[in-house]
């Protein structure tokens, strides 16, 4: 394999991993508030999350280009650190792809919540058992699924992002060049061998993630209660 291959393979992989870590972290809570809270005005929350599913790519990569860059508050915030801009940087790649993949990871765990029900969390409740142990004792191991889901989800859809991450990373060697971007520019180079390996091994990669994807859900029905 040529070695022009190994460095968007390796950035994809670093930010496919940091921005699942971060959507696990922060979809969480949102996708707990959703399943569990009663305000009407939850479903307005959950169509902002869902966004991303609708919305085409360069219309979210555009209004993030501005709120990155110099003039936005990702400029602010690079000027603390010295920098000048959250644009074309692998930080300002993280923050799309966690915008970008949100409702991949969000609904899974929200619908697995759901599925939860309230009579375990009110059996905890007569055992005394604090929300909090309630939460991490009784909704976490029960939405074991739909955290597996998510992370899979999450992870792929990263992987294979492609329209967010041009707009607000460009297109640099090393640092915000991904495996989607870099199938981009092989092809309009010219260099079809290795367009054609690294098209070959997102597709198995895919296929991969669809199959699993396929054999969790039918591993959850069959142990459902």
């Amino acid at each position: 394999m040529s070695a022009a291959l190994w460095p968007p393979i390796l950035l994809t992989l670093q930010l496919a991993s940091v921005t699942t870590v971060i959507l696990l972290a922060v979809g969480t809570p949102i996708a707990w508030w959703l399943a569990r809270s009663p305000h009407r005005w939850k479903e307005a929350v959950a169509a902002v999350v869902a966004l991303p599913l609708v919305l085409p790519p360069t219309v979210l990569g555009f209004y993030l280009l501005i709120a990155l860059g110099p003039s936005g508050p990702g400029g602010w915030l690079a000027g603390l650190f010295g920098g000048r801009s959250l644009a074309f940087t692998f930080t300002g790649l993280v923050i799309g792809s966690v915008c970008y993949s949100m409702p991949f990871v969000v609904q899974p765990i929200r619908d697995a919540f759901e599925a939860v029900g309230d009579r375990p969390f009110d059996v905890a409740a007569t055992l005394r058992a604090s929300p909090w142990d309630r939460f991490w004792s009784v909704a976490v191991p029960l939405a074991r699924p739909g955290f597996v889901s998510g992370a899979v989800l999450g992870f792929a859809h990263t992987v294979g992002e492609f329209g967010v991450v041009l707009m607000i990373g460009g297109n640099i060697p090393s640092r915000t060049r991904v495996l989607s971007v870099a199938v981009y520019e092989f092809v309009e180079t010219l260099q079809w061998r290795e367009a054609h390996l690294l098209a070959g091994g997102m597709l198995l990669f895919a296929f991969l993630v669809i199959l699993a994807m396929r054999l969790l859900e039918r591993r959850s029905v069959r142990w459902r209660p």
